[in-house]
C-alpha cells in the first residue's frame, strides 16, 4: 500500500541575485515525500541540495527568489504569507540546520533557546516547558543535562551544539524534520547515536525525515529513497538499495567511488622542532558560588606533544574530548597552564607581543560560516590577513592572491565578489581554507575542515594539503572525528577522551594495533563506514 504524499514539490527553482548577475542554484526540481518515510537528497557541495530545502521553508536570504510549487498537505509554501508560515514552522516542519553555531543566540542559555518553540506553539510557560527540555536533552545525548540546560552554547562542543539543535526540532514532534547535515560535526560513535535516535523517533511518531547529506553510508542506512543533485537538478533518483547496487548516472558512480586514499609519511629524524608543548592544562570555570569553593571543568588535562617541521599530527576523540580547546591553546588563543614552546622560545601569553606570530601560527576553524563575516566579500575576507601583515600590498597584488588562493582551494576566483552566504557550507570550509593558505604559515591547526565537505572534495583538499605542506614544509594539527580523512593526512595520531591523551603513535600502528579499549572503540565504528564503501565498489565492478 503506497503512504500518502504530504509535500509535494514541484519545478521548484531558486536564483540568487549576484554582483556577477543571476545565478541559478535550482533548476526545476520535483521532490515528493510520504509519510513516516525517509528521503535523502545527495550532492556535492554547491549542488543546490540545502537551498531547495531552504525555499520551501521560506529562509532564503533577501538577494534569493523562489518559484514552483511545494505543496504540504495541500497548502502551498511558495510565496505563503509570512504569519501563516510560522504556524507551519517549528511545529509540523522543523530543521535541523548544518552549522548549529550560527543558528544557536550566542547570548541565551540553551534551555531558553529549547524552550522557545514549546513556548510559541504549545503555550507552555518557560517552568513548564523546563521538564520536557530536560526530557529532550537526554534523548538527544547530551551529558549532566541538569547543568547543561543553564549552559551557552559557547560552552558545548561542536557535537554537543548540534544534538542542541536536534533536540530543538524534535520539541513539537513535528510531521516532517528536515535534517540538513545533522551529523556533520559529529564523532563516529555519536553519529550512531544521533541515527538510531532519529530511526527510534520516527518511528514512534510517524515523522517523515528529509535527510540532506553528503555521506553515503549513512544515506544507506538510513534512507528509503534518494534523490541525487548536481548543480541544481535532480540527476538521478530511487529507491536506495536499486540506486547503490545498480546506479545509473555517471555522476552517482563518482559519488560512489569517492574516498579519501593513500598515506603520510613522517617527516624524517632530524626535522626541526616547531611547537613543544609541556603539561598543557585548559580549565573552565562553571560554578563560582557565594561561598565555597568555584567548581572548574578541566578541558585538557596535562597534555604533551612535539610536532615537527613537515609532520601531521592528527587528534581524534569524541565530542567534548577536547580536541579543539587543545588546538586553541597551542595557539595562544585562550588562557592555559604548562609551557608552549615555539621554534624553542616560549610564546608569549601578552596579545599584542603575540600578535606577529599569528602569520606563522594559523587556525581553519570548525565552523566557517561563523568564522566569515556576511557583510563582506570573499575577496576581502580572503587578503584580510594580507591588510594586517602586509599593509604595504598594492590592492592589485591582493586581489592578484586572492584569485590564486581561490584556485588552490578548487573555487572559480570569479566568486570573490560573492557574499558568504551566496555558498554552500561546503565551499564556504574552502574559503576559509583559502584566507588562511594565502598568508603561507608554517603551522596550521585545522579544526574539523573536512567535516562539511562531501567525499569527493575531502579528497581535493586532503590532495591540497598534502601539495602545500611538501612544498612550503607546513606542519600541521588536523582535529577530526572523521578516522578516513585523519588516516590519509596524517603520520601521527593522539587520541584523546576527557581532556586527557589516551593513546598515541605513528599512525598505521594506531589504527592497525590499537591498544586501548577507547581507540578500539572508535576504529569500530569507522571500520564499519569503510566496509560500506568497499561493499558499494564491489557491487559495482
Amino acid at each position: 500500500m503506497t503512504k500518502e504524499t504530504i509535500l509535494s514539490v514541484r519545478d521548484l527553482r531558486v536564483t540568487f541575485d549576484t554582483n556577477d548577475g543571476p545565478v541559478e542554484a535550482v533548476r526545476g526540481i520535483d521532490l515528493e515525500v510520504r509519510a513516516g518515510e525517509t528521503i535523502a537528497v545527495v550532492g556535492e557541495s554547491g549542488s543546490g541540495k540545502s537551498q531547495a530545502t531552504m525555499a520551501m521553508m521560506g529562509l532564503l536570504a533577501k538577494n534569493g527568489q523562489a518559484s514552483g510549487q511545494a505543496l504540504y498537505r495541500g497548502q502551498d509554501l511558495i510565496g505563503m504569507p509570512e504569519k501563516q508560515l510560522n504556524r507551519i514552522r517549528g511545529a509540523r516542519i522543523t530543521m535541523i540546520f548544518q552549522e548549529p553555531m550560527t543558528s544557536l543566540d550566542p547570548l541565551y542559555r540553551i534551555g531558553d533557546q529549547l524552550a522557545e518553540p514549546l513556548r510559541y506553539h504549545r503555550g507552555l510557560s518557560r517552568k513548564a516547558a523546563r521538564p520536557r527540555i530536560l526530557e529532550l536533552l537526554k534523548l538527544v545525548g547530551i551529558p549532566d543535562p541538569e547543568r547543561r540546560i543553564d549552559s551557552y552554547p559557547y560552552e558545548l562542543s561542536g557535537g554537543q551544539r548540534q544534538r542542541v539543535m536536534i533536540a530543538m526540532a524534535l520539541a513539537n514532534e513535528p510531521d516532517i524534520l528536515i535534517a540538513d547535515e545533522p551529523t556533520t560535526a559529529l564523532d563516529v560513535t555519536i553519529q550512531a547515536q544521533i541515527l538510531d535516535l532519529l530511526a527510534d523517533l520516527q518511528k514512534r511518531l510517524g515523522m517523515a525525515v528529509v535527510f540532506i547529506t553528503h555521506d553515503l553510508g549513512i544515506v544507506r542506512r538510513f534512507a528509503d529513497r534518494v534523490y541525487v543533485m548536481r548543480s541544481g537538478e535532480v540527476v538521478e533518483t530511487g529507491a536506495t538499495e536499486r540506486l547503490f547496487s545498480a546506479p545509473e548516472h555517471p555522476y552517482t558512480r563518482m559519488l560512489l567511488d569517492a574516498e579519501p586514499e593513500g598515506t603520510k609519511p613522517p617527516p624524517g629524524e632530524t626535522a626541526r622542532e616547531l611547537i613543544r608543548a609541556d603539561h598543557v592544562k585548559v580549565k573552565f570555570l562553571i560554578h563560582k558560588p557565594w561561598f565555597g569553593p568555584a567548581e572548574y571543568l578541566t578541558a585538557v588535562d596535562d597534555v604533551s606533544l612535539t610536532l615537527r617541521q613537515g609532520q601531521t599530527i592528527g587528534i581524534v576523540g569524541e565530542s567534548g574530548s577536547g580536541k579543539s580547546t587543545l588546538g586553541r591553546a597551542l595557539l595562544r588563543l585562550m588562557d592555559c597552564d604548562g609551557r608552549i614552546a615555539y621554534l624553542g622560545k616560549e610564546l608569549p601569553r601578552d596579545r599584542q607581543v603575540m600578535r606577529p606570530k599569528r602569520r606563522e601560527l594559523q587556525l581553519v576553524f570548525q565552523d566557517p560560516f561563523g568564522s566569515l563575516s556576511p557583510r563582506m566579500t570573499v575577496g576581502r575576507i580572503i587578503t584580510e590577513g594580507l591588510l594586517i601583515h602586509e599593509p604595504e600590498l598594492p590592492a592589485k597584488e591582493r586581489d592578484r592572491r586572492a584569485q590564486q588562493a581561490l584556485k588552490e582551494v578548487g573555487l572559480d576566483p570569479a566568486m570573490r565578489n560573492r557574499y558568504p552566504h551566496e555558498f554552500s557550507g561546503g565551499q564556504r570550509q574552502r574559503i576559509a581554507i583559502a584566507r588562511t593558505m594565502i598568508l603561507k604559515p608554517r603551522v596550521i591547526v585545522l579544526d574539523e575542515p573536512t567535516s562539511a565537505l562531501d567525499r569527493s572534495v575531502q579528497k581535493q583538499i586532503v590532495a591540497l594539503l598534502r601539495d602545500l605542506q611538501a612544498e612550503n614544509g607546513l606542519s600541521y594539527l588536523f582535529i577530526s572525528h572523521d578516522m578516513a580523512v585523519v588516516r590519509a593526512v596524517s603520520d601521527y595520531v593522539i587520541v584523546m577522551k576527557g581532556g586527557k591523551i589516551v593513546e598515541q603513535g605513528d599512525t598505521a600502528q594506531v589504527f592497525d594495533s590499537p591498544r586501548e579499549s577507547y581507540t578500539k572503540a572508535l576504529m569500530a565504528a569507522a571500520l564499519s563506514q569503510e566496509r560500506f564503501g568497499s561493499h558499494s565498489r564491489a557491487r559495482q565492478s
